[in-house]
């Protein structure tokens, strides 16, 4: 294929087109990023289907279900795929699916694997991830190995679940560089007579890209992607 535009040009355009939105809140951006700490961190009662009964009734872990909903819905929304790499502003495409663990000395450890939209690959890339980082007495998946750019490609998840969450401070190497969101989850409420649950939930972001706005609208498109999924299977 001949290019009409030089390529610097061409991809000049493609830039724009993927960071429209970011340049409409760009002003906000300069403004949080000059504060010591940018970081807007927001705990609260996710309402969600109460997908359990449809999880057990086909031998599907609920935490996974639950992993594959947030990180999919995660994916989807411009505002937490946001980063800042060499002083600049980006976007990320992909980022693999990791979360926490407890090993076997009852120590932290990370899982980490391919992301995917396909809810039987992913729960069985899930269940070998976690196998692996329970069995290992070392920190492991920490990302030392990957390139400054290779690291901003993250979430982070980790689940409390035998707490019921009501609030959280998560440690923080440098304030003002913390660019990657984090997302985390309590213990799961009683099944309601509506057929709905509570989850405690936080989601933590940077406050250059994310406002409460975008959390309640990330809490919405979980549950609408839950129902979604469930009701499809009825």
């Amino acid at each position: 294929m001949q290019l009409t535009r030089p390529l610097p040009e061409v991809l000049a355009i493609v830039y724009t087109r993927r960071m429209k939105n970011f340049e409409k809140r760009r002003d906000r951006y300069e403004l949080f990023r000059e504060f010591e700490n940018p970081l807007v961190n927001l705990c609260f009662q996710l309402d969600v289907p109460d997908f359990r009964p449809w999880c057990k009734q086909r031998q599907i872990p609920v935490f996974h279900f639950f992993l594959f909903c947030v990180l999919n819905t995660v994916k989807e929304s411009d505002n937490f795929l946001y980063r800042i790499y060499r002083d600049e502003v980006i976007k990320i495409d992909e980022f693999p699916a990791s979360y926490t663990v407890i090993n076997c000395d009852d120590n932290l450890n990370y899982t980490r694997f391919v992301m995917t939209d396909q809810l039987d690959l992913f729960i069985e890339r899930s269940l070998e991830a976690k196998r692996f980082a329970e069995a290992s007495s070392a920190l492991i998946n920490t990302g030392e190995d990957a390139s400054e750019r290779e690291r901003r490609n993250n979430v982070y998840i980790t689940s409390l679940p035998w707490l019921e969450l009501a609030a959280i401070e998560h440690p923080v190497y440098h304030h003002r560089d913390a660019d990657i969101p984090t997302f985390t989850w309590g213990k799961f409420g009683p099944a309601q007579e509506d057929g709905r649950m509570k989850i405690p939930f936080s989601a933590q972001a940077h406050h250059g890209f994310v406002d409460g706005y975008h959390i309640q609208k990330l809490a919405q498109d979980i549950a609408r992607r839950i129902e979604a999924i469930i009701s499809q299977d009825k």
